[in-house]
C-alpha cells in the first residue's frame, strides 16, 4: 500500500492526530428501537437538545443514526430514515462546530446527510450494503468509519464463527483498504470499526479488545463502539441499564492501549474517567 501518515485522519478541516487520550463520540439514536437508547430522542428538539448537552460534555464528534442495527433489528425506508436524521443533523451542524457524523448504511441518506452538514460517514455495512456508498463518499471529500460486521443485523449473532478473531479482522480490513485505495480514496480520510457485537460472540469482542495494537498496524485510527454492549452482561453479569461502569472500565483500558476513538452514550462519564486515569498513571 502507497504511504499515509500514520492513524492521521483528516477531511473537511478536520485533522487528528494520534495522542494520549481518545476522541469520544458521542451516540445519538434518532430511533424508536435502538437496544439502548431506543424512543428517547425521537423528537427532533429533544434530538438537538441531547446532541448539544453531548458537546457540552466534551463530545469531539456527535454520531446520529435513523435506522437500529440491533441484533434481530428490522431494516428501515429510506424516507424514514430521511425524516429522523436530517432535520437534526441541520439544527445541529447550524448550532455547533464538532463534526457530525451520520451513521446509515444507505448511500442516499449518507448523500443529504453531508449536504445537510454532516463530515463523516459512518457504515456499519464497511460500504458494502450499498454499492452507490463508495461513490457518495468520493464526492465528497469527508470522513469514513468502515466498520466489520459478520452476516447482517437480522443474522449476525445466530452463530459467529472466526478461525481466529483477530486475524480475520485485519486480513478484512487489509483487503479492504487496499480496494478502498485502488477506488480513489485517500486512506487518511478512513477510520476503521472491528464491529464489536457485530457477528461476535463475547469471547470474540474480548479478544479484539486486547489486540487494538494490532488493528493499529494497519496504520488508520481505530474506532470501538463498545457501549452498553451485551458482552459486558458476561462481564459484569448486568443488564442494559446497569452496564455504565462496565463500559468505562472497557474504555479506560482501551485508553490504555492508546485507542483512537470511543463511540459512546455516557459522555462525561468516559471523558471524567479517561481524564482521572491519565492524571493518576505513572509518568
Amino acid at each position: 500500500m502507497p504511504h499515509h501518515t500514520p492513524r492521521a485522519w483528516s477531511f473537511l478541516g478536520f485533522n487528528y492526530q494520534p495522542s494520549a487520550v481518545p476522541l469520544i463520540m458521542g451516540i445519538l439514536n434518532v430511533t424508536p428501537d435502538s437496544f439502548s437508547d431506543g424512543g428517547q430522542f425521537l423528537s427532533s428538539d429533544i434530538a438537538v437538545e441531547r446532541g448539544l448537552a453531548m458537546t457540552a460534555e466534551g463530545a469531539d464528534i456527535i454520531d446520529i443514526g435513523g435506522e437500529s442495527t440491533r441484533p434481530g433489528s428490522t431494516p428501515v425506508e429510506l424516507d424514514e430514515e430521511l425524516r429522523r436524521v436530517i432535520p437534526v443533523i441541520e439544527r445541529l451542524a447550524g448550532a455547533t462546530t464538532v463534526p457530525i457524523s451520520i451513521d446509515t448504511s444507505k448511500a442516499e441518506v449518507a448523500k443529504q446527510a453531508l449536504a445537510a452538514g454532516a463530515k463523516i460517514v459512518n457504515d456499519i455495512s464497511g460500504l458494502q450494503g450499498d454499492p452507490l456508498m463508495l461513490d457518495v463518499c468520493l464526492s465528497h471529500a469527508c470522513g469514513v468509519i468502515t466498520m466489520h460486521m459478520q452476516g447482517t443485523p437480522q443474522t449476525m449473532q445466530d452463530a459467529p464463527r472466526y478461525d481466529n478473531v483477530v486475524d480475520d479482522l485485519c486480513r478484512h480490513f487489509e483487503q479492504q483498504l487496499a480496494d478502498l485505495q485502488k477506488r480513489g480514496l485517500s486512506l487518511d480520510r478512513v477510520a476503521i470499526d472491528p464491529g464489536i457485537g457485530f457477528g461476535k460472540t463475547a469471547q470474540h469482542n474480548l479478544d479484539i479488545l486486547a489486540n487494538i495494537a494490532r488493528f493499529q498496524q494497519l496504520d488508520r485510527p481505530v474506532l470501538i463502539g463498545h457501549s452498553r454492549k451485551r458482552f459486558l452482561q458476561k462481564v459484569v453479569g448486568r443488564p442494559m441499564d446497569e452496564r455504565l461502569f462496565g463500559t468505562i472500565g472497557v474504555s479506560v483500558a482501551l485508553a490504555q492501549q492508546g485507542v483512537d476513538l470511543l463511540r459512546v452514550h455516557d459522555v462525561a462519564a468516559n471523558k471524567d474517567a479517561i481524564a482521572a486515569w491519565r492524571a493518576a498513571k505513572p509518568r
